[in-house]
C-alpha cells in the first residue's frame, strides 16, 4: 500500500488564534447540513462501499477489514479552526513549562514519581529545542458552547493519523460527500507532511549528517500500527530518508551505534509507550535506554516527552506547586478546562467517589484506554472494586466529563439501513513541534470512547 495525498485543498493554518469563537461553532450548522444530504440520499446506502473500497486501499484496517467509520465528518471552518488551534497550542505551552520545570526541580520529580532510570533519562540533555516534538492533546469540545475539557496528553507514537486521512477519504468517495464538497471550498489537513518535517528537522537540528537518513520507528510488533508506519514511508521517501519499523527486542547497542536486524541506525522515531516497555523489559529496551543516556543517535519523542504523558500529570497541574511554574493566565486555563484528577494510594478515602456517575478511572502509567472504566459504566458494587482496585494499584481517579453528542450512523457496507444515533464525540489535536497541525475525530456511544468501546473514527473537513 502507497500512501496519497488527499486531492482536496490544504488547510491554511493560522498564525494567531482568536481565543473567543463565533457561537455555537459553525461546525454544528455545518455537520447538520452535511447530515440532511445523507438523509435527502435515504442513507446514500449506494456509498458505503466505495467508503470501505477506500480504506482498505489506504490501508486503514481493523483485524483484516476497513475501520468503523462514521458516515458523517466532523466539519469545521477556518474560525473554527483557529480557536482550536489557541487551545492546543497553549496546552503545547504549558507541556513545555512541566517538563523544563521537571527538569529542574526535585520537587515536581517527586510528585511524578517515575520509575528512578526513567527520571534519569528525562532529565538528560536533549540534542533539538522542541522538548515535546510529537503530541496529540485530547479534548471534549461542546461546539454549542464552546466550552471545553481536555480528556489526556499523548505524547509517544499519537497515532490516529492513517485512520483520520482514510476516513476523510472515505467520507469524500461518498455521494453525500461530493455533493458537500460541490456545496463548500473543503479543505483537509496534512498530517502526514507536518510530522515527517518536524521528525527531521530534530535529526537534523541534532547534528544528523547522513544523506539519506535510515529513520526507524520502534515500537513492540504487537503494539504498533503497521499499515500507520507504511504509509509514512513514501512520505519519509519525499523528504530524502528512508523510513522502516523495528521492534524494540532487535534493538541493539555498542560503541554509540543503535543497531536493529538490518543495521545501524540514523535516527530513532519512538513509538514505543515506555510504561509498556516497562512492562515487557527486555534487552532490546535496555539498549534503547542505553542509547538515550550515551545522547548520540537522535530520539525523536525521546524519554524527556514522557512526564506529560502520565496521568499524574492532570493532578500536578491542579497542585500548589503548579502555581510556581505557570502563569496566572495558565492557571485560569488549567482551572477551566482540565478536570479534576486525584492520584490514590493505600491511604486514599474512596468515599469522595461514591457518585460513580461524576467519575472516571485511569492507570497512571497507562495507555490505550487499558484499564480506564467510567462510573456510568458500572453497577454500584463493580465501581466500588474498580475502585479498590485502583487504589491498590496507584491509579488515579478524575472527574467524568459528559462527552458532546452529534447525530451520526456508521459507515460501511455491513452497517447499511442502521438507524440515525447521537454519539459523542472527541477531537485529538496534533502538535508538531509545538504548532497545531490537525485534528483526530472520533466517537462512540459507552462513556469510555475507546478502541476497544466500540468507537467510529471520524474524518475532518475544513471549509474555507
Amino acid at each position: 500500500m502507497t500512501h496519497s495525498h488527499l486531492n482536496s485543498a490544504r488547510v491554511s493554518l493560522p498564525i494567531t488564534a482568536d481565543p473567543v469563537p463565533a457561537l455555537p461553532l459553525d461546525s454544528v450548522a455545518l455537520e447538520d447540513e452535511y447530515l440532511s444530504i445523507a438523509r435527502e440520499l435515504d442513507g446514500d446506502d449506494a456509498s458505503r462501499e466505495a467508503g470501505d473500497a477506500s480504506l482498505l486501499a489506504d490501508g486503514a484496517l481493523y483485524h483484516g477489514g476497513p475501520v468503523q467509520w462514521a458516515f458523517v465528518p466532523k466539519v469545521f471552518s477556518s474560525r473554527d479552526i483557529a480557536y482550536l488551534a489557541w487551545i492546543a497550542e497553549t496546552m503545547g505551552r504549558i507541556m513545555d513549562k512541566v517538563t523544563s520545570a521537571f527538569i529542574a526541580d526535585p520537587r515536581v520529580r517527586a510528585a511524578f514519581a517515575l520509575d528512578p532510570a526513567i527520571e534519569r533519562l528525562v532529565c538528560m540533555p536533549n540534542p533539538f529545542s522542541a522538548q515535546i516534538p510529537i503530541a496529540r492533546v485530547d479534548i471534549f469540545l461542546d461546539e454549542q458552547t464552546g466550552s471545553f475539557k481536555f480528556c489526556e496528553l499523548n505524547t509517544d507514537g499519537s497515532s490516529g493519523m492513517l485512520v483520520t486521512e482514510g476516513v476523510t477519504r472515505a467520507n469524500l468517495a461518498t455521494l453525500s460527500g461530493r455533493r458537500f464538497a460541490e456545496r463548500h471550498q473543503v479543505a483537509t489537513f496534512d498530517i502526514f507532511d507536518a510530522c515527517v518535517e518536524e521528525i527531521l528537522s530534530c535529526y537534523h537540528e541534532a547534528g544528523g549528517t547522513a544523506a539519506h537518513p535510515r529513520v526507524v520507528a520502534i515500537d513492540f510488533a504487537e503494539s504498533i500500527v503497521a499499515e500507520e508506519i507504511e504509509a509514512f514511508r513514501p512520505v519519509f521517501a519525499e523528504h530524502g530518508a528512508d523510513l522502516q519499523f523495528s521492534d524494540i527486542r532487535d534493538l541493539t547497542y555498542e560503541r554509540g551505534v543503535l543497531r536493529d536486524a538490518h543495521g545501524p541506525v540514523d535516527c530513532v522515531w519512538r513509538r514505543v509507550v515506555i510504561s509498556e516497555m516497562l512492562e515487557k523489559r527486555c534487552a532490546g529496551s535496555d539498549a534503547l535506554m542505553a542509547c538515550a543516556a550515551d545522547g548520540v543517535v537522535p530520539i525523536v519523542g525521546g524519554f524527556r516527552t514522557w512526564p506529560c504523558a502520565t496521568k499524574t500529570v492532570f493532578a500536578f497541574l491542579h497542585s500548589p506547586l503548579a502555581q510556581e511554574v505557570l502563569d496566572e493566565e495558565e492557571l485560569c486555563f488549567v482551572r477551566a478546562h482540565v478536570p479534576r484528577t486525584y492520584l490514590l494510594d493505600e491511604s486514599s478515602d474512596l468515599s469522595a467517589f461514591c457518585e460513580r456517575e461524576h467519575w472516571i478511572v485511569k492507570p497512571r502509567d497507562g495507555y490505550n484506554s487499558i484499564g480506564v472504566r467510567a462510573g456510568r459504566d458500572c453497577d454500584e458494587a463493580t465501581w466500588k472494586t474498580v475502585l479498590a482496585e485502583m487504589r491498590s494499584s496507584g491509579g488515579t481517579v478524575q472527574e467524568y466529563v459528559v462527552p458532546y453528542a452529534t447525530d451520526n450512523f456508521e459507515g460501511g457496507a455491513a452497517s447499511a439501513g442502521r438507524e440515525v444515533a447521537p454519539y459523542m464525540n472527541m477531537e485529538g489535536l496534533f502538535l508538531f513541534g509545538g504548532r497545531f497541525a490537525g485534528v483526530f475525530t472520533r466517537c462512540g456511544q459507552s462513556a469510555v470512547i475507546g478502541e476497544f468501546a466500540g468507537r467510529l473514527n471520524m474524518g475532518c473537513l475544513v471549509t474555507e
